[in-house]
Formats: C-alpha cells, sequence, structure tokens
C-alpha cells in the first residue's frame, strides 16, 4: 500500500466514524416505540441517546471548524431526534409565565403540584433535609405534593414528618404492611384527598398511588409514581471491576451481557408498570395528573405511551434546559409531570436543590379549562 493509499485511508476513517454514529443516532431515535417485551437492545440504544446527541454535536463543532461539508451528516442525527431535543430544551425564552397565584382556597382555579424523589430524606436523625423541603416548598407556595422513597427511621419517624409537613393538612400515607419490602410513597395536600388506592406492582420495589384532590367543585385525578429502576446505579461499579479484573475477551462480553440482561430485565418491568398507568389515566371521569420518578428518558417507551395520551408539562409550559437527575453530568430527565389536554400549564421547574436526594423536585402550575 502506497502512502497516498495510506494518506487516503486515514482521511476516511473520521468520516466513517461520523456516519455510523449518526447512524445509530438516527436508528436510536425510535427506540420509545419498541416494547421491550419484544426488543432487547432498543430501549438500551434509547438510554444511551443523551450520550449518542451529545457526540455527534461535538462532531459537528468539529467539522465545522475544519469547514467540511460532512458537518451536516451529525445535524441531521440532531434533527432527527428532533422530539428529544424539545423534551429537554424549550427554546421559547420570551413566553409569558404569569406569577405565582395563590389563595385560601381554589377561588382562583389554580393548582400548584411538587414531585420529588427525597431519597428517605438521606436518614437523617434530626430530619434537616425533611425540614429544608417543607421551608422550600412553602416559599413556592406548592398546594400538592408527591413524594417518592418517602421514608422514615427510628430516630425521625413518620409522625415527625407528618408534624414538619402539616401546613399541608391532608395526607396519604401507605400504611406499614401495605408498604412492606416498598420503597414508600406519599401526597400531603392543602386540598382533600379522597378515593386513595395504592398500587404494587409484582417481583418490583416501586408502586404507584392513586387519589383524587378535591377543589371546590373540581376533581382532579392524582397519579403519584415510582417505577423500576434501571439498577445503573448500583450496578455501574460491579461492572467495572468485572471488566477490569479480566483480560479475557469471553468473560468481558459475558459481563456486558450481564448488564444487558440486567437492564432488560428491568426495561420490562418498568414497561408493564407504564400500561398499568396508561390504564388508570384512560379510565379517569377526571382530568389527570400524573406525576413522579418514572426512571425514564425521554427516549423511552414510558415517556412515549404516556405523552401519547397525556401532555408533557416542561412541552406545556417549561422554558430552557431541562434534566431532574443530578449525577451523570445532569443528562438525565426521568421525572415528569404529565397531565390531561383540559389541563393548562402556566410553570414548569425543576430547581437545583442539593439536599438528601439525587433528585431534583419538578413544581408545575396549573389551572383546569372552564
Amino acid at each position: 500500500m502506497g502512502k497516498s493509499e495510506i494518506q487516503s485511508l486515514f482521511r476516511s476513517i473520521p468520516v466513517l466514524l461520523t456516519i455510523a454514529l449518526a447512524l445509530i443516532t438516527m436508528i436510536a431515535a425510535f427506540s420509545g416505540n419498541f416494547d421491550p417485551a419484544n426488543s432487547r437492545y432498543m430501549p438500551v440504544l434509547g438510554l444511551a441517546l443523551p450520550a449518542l446527541l451529545l457526540c455527534n454535536l461535538l462532531i459537528a463543532i468539529c467539522w465545522a471548524f475544519a469547514r467540511r461539508r460532512w458537518i451536516f451528516v451529525p445535524l441531521a442525527a440532531l434533527i432527527f431526534n428532533y422530539s428529544y431535543i424539545l423534551a429537554i430544551f424549550q427554546y421559547s425564552f420570551t413566553r409569558q409565565i404569569p406569577e405565582g397565584h395563590y389563595s385560601s382556597n381554589y377561588a382562583d382555579g389554580y393548582l400548584k403540584i411538587a414531585t420529588y424523589n427525597v431519597g428517605n430524606f438521606g436518614g437523617e436523625i434530626t430530619g434537616y433535609s425533611c425540614k429544608e423541603i417543607a421551608n422550600y416548598m412553602k416559599e413556592q407556595k406548592v398546594d400538592v405534593l408527591c413524594f417518592q422513597e418517602c421514608g422514615d427511621n427510628k430516630y425521625f419517624p413518620m409522625d415527625s414528618i407528618r408534624k414538619v409537613f402539616s401546613h399541608w393538612r391532608y395526607a396519604i400515607i401507605p400504611t406499614e404492611d401495605s408498604i412492606r419490602g416498598v420503597l414508600p410513597i406519599a401526597v400531603f395536600s392543602r386540598y382533600p384527598l379522597i378515593n386513595p388506592q395504592f398500587i404494587s406492582y409484582a417481583q418490583s420495589a416501586n408502586c404507584s398511588m392513586q387519589c383524587d384532590i378535591v377543589l371546590g367543585r373540581d376533581t382532579v385525578r392524582l397519579l403519584n409514581n415510582h417505577l423500576q429502576t434501571t439498577s445503573v446505579s448500583q450496578n455501574r461499579r460491579k461492572w467495572e471491576r468485572g471488566l477490569a479484573s479480566t483480560s479475557d475477551t469471553r468473560r468481558e462480553a459475558e459481563v456486558v451481557q450481564g448488564a444487558i440482561t440486567s437492564l432488560h430485565d428491568n426495561f420490562v418491568k418498568r414497561a408493564e408498570q407504564t400500561d398499568s398507568i396508561r390504564q388508570l389515566a384512560l379510565a379517569s371521569p377526571y382530568p389527570v395528573v400524573a406525576c413522579g420518578d418514572f426512571n425514564s428518558l425521554p427516549s423511552s417507551y414510558t415517556y412515549t405511551e404516556l405523552s401519547d395520551i397525556l401532555k408533557d408539562g416542561f412541552k406545556t409550559c417549561g422554558r430552557g434546559y431541562m434534566y431532574t437527575y443530578r449525577y451523570f453530568k445532569r443528562l438525565l430527565r426521568i421525572d415528569y409531570v404529565f397531565h390531561s389536554s383540559s389541563i393548562q400549564g402556566y410553570r414548569y421547574y425543576s430547581p437545583n436543590l442539593d439536599l438528601c436526594s439525587d433528585h431534583n423536585p419538578v413544581l408545575m402550575e396549573m389551572k383546569i379549562k372552564k
């Protein structure tokens, strides 16, 4: 092989890598349309989509500096995933958002809901994070609080948690018998809560809760959810140790396959849980708000199925960049507030609270259309 052929080969490698990455990213755009029970690898590809999009953006920048036409290949991959991008970035910075509405009753028609995976309040014996969260939610004039992993401990029991959130006089907290072996969830509200229903899932420590919020002559059906985790954070170090401890290609393949199997099993569980939530939302006689920690990206089957029947609050009234998981370079949006089309969204945001959790809370102000 001559010198010119070698130079040509090296020049073609970046182009081939650019095209290959763009094609994979375009395929990943369809990952949410595949039920994990019928597809082993597409959900995993969807999980990798934030990293794929970031790589395409960096490559586009490189081609721009090189002033080469290949810039259009990664740009095409980004445009192909416009639906995902709009689920994490809303560019309408000129949108008019009214100031918060708050009163001692529902006469003005506005309702403000917050959802927050509180991570068992950090297991703190003094309840510091719990008290800080309550103070923050009071300042934000939140009407309804939906918590996931709302656990207590012997030093700061549920009675103490209930006292901290006494500003919200109505509460649904599952009994110890109903949540044994399950990550606890709870709802606190300034308005009456009726028709509570605790929803457990087979072979899962996760759960959901349904109840109705009575707002004068209006009623809203609330679905508070904590869906099956991906277990990436819990298993990452184990997978890394498995890969670092061997140079055997077969063993490395076994570790990778084991990771994919673990992810796939959790994808399937989460899809089944999503189908249950979807049916509950479709059966509701009232406008629906479905919120919580869904452990799912906007590229997922869960997001696709729920956004098919409900609106994503961030898309209806959010702005700027949206993430809710504090780690993984803040690339992951996995907590949501979905709502019926009969509900008008006015404000949606996720403040960066460095307290007890690896999640940020999500807050949304809304009003039932008349």
